[in-house]
């Protein structure tokens, strides 16, 4: 079972340069393909006037979700590259864009892969890499009087209170990690008795 993945904190920025030509690039931390759209088509407009946009993602905590594009470079030249350095850094939820402005010089198959990698890699350097906890949300209905039951099931699981609504009818949304859900589950099925009824969100 996947009980975490590797991301990026915030976005970060790098540059490279060979030959005259000049390798922007920025990454980003993203959590679906309309984020990543949305980056693209900013950078697209901020940087019109450059020859390539060339990126890579990677989505999902198993990393079975990824895309590489070179945007008009020869194939597998700079998309690929810039993938592989998200890869070598176990990384996910994640995007990196490599803008180029050619100098006049061509490089070649072998430097234009070395150039985007190594600017992908600038990239990843001055970023702030996180492990992240695969969660699970608990949304919980229960009675007033079984709040010191159910508080006492948050401490034990080192759950997250979300949200919580405290009436004649209580209501909470939890989060806790995968790897406690099943015995999370099993002690508040415990707890039908006094009346609480649970749902498990994702």
């Amino acid at each position: 079972m996947i009980t975490s993945y590797r991301t990026v904190v915030g976005q970060s920025t790098g540059q490279y340069k060979e030959k005259g030509s000049k390798f922007l690039s920025f990454c980003y931390p993203v959590s679906d393909e309309n984020e990543i759209n949305a980056h693209l088509t900013a950078l697209r407009k901020e940087y019109h006037d450059a020859r390539h946009h060339c990126y890579a993602w990677v989505l999902g905590a198993d990393k079975l979700r990824h895309r590489a594009n070179d945007d008009g470079e020869p194939n597998h030249s700079a998309g690929d590259p810039i993938l592989g350095q998200i890869r070598s850094k176990g990384l996910t939820n994640i995007l990196i864009v490599v803008v180029r402005y050619f100098g006049g010089v061509k490089l070649g198959v072998g430097g234009l892969i070395s150039a985007y990698k190594s600017a992908a890699e600038e990239a990843l350097n001055t970023a702030i890499i996180e492990e992240k906890m695969i969660t699970t949300t608990l949304k919980l209905l229960f009675p007033y009087e079984s709040t010191s039951e159910i508080m006492r099931v948050v401490k034990e699981f080192d759950l997250k209170i979300l949200e919580q609504t405290f009436q004649e009818a209580c209501y909470m949304l939890l989060e806790g990690s995968i790897l406690n859900t099943p015995r999370t589950i099993e002690r508040l099925n415990l707890l039908k008795r006094v009346g609480v009824k649970l749902e498990i969100e994702s």
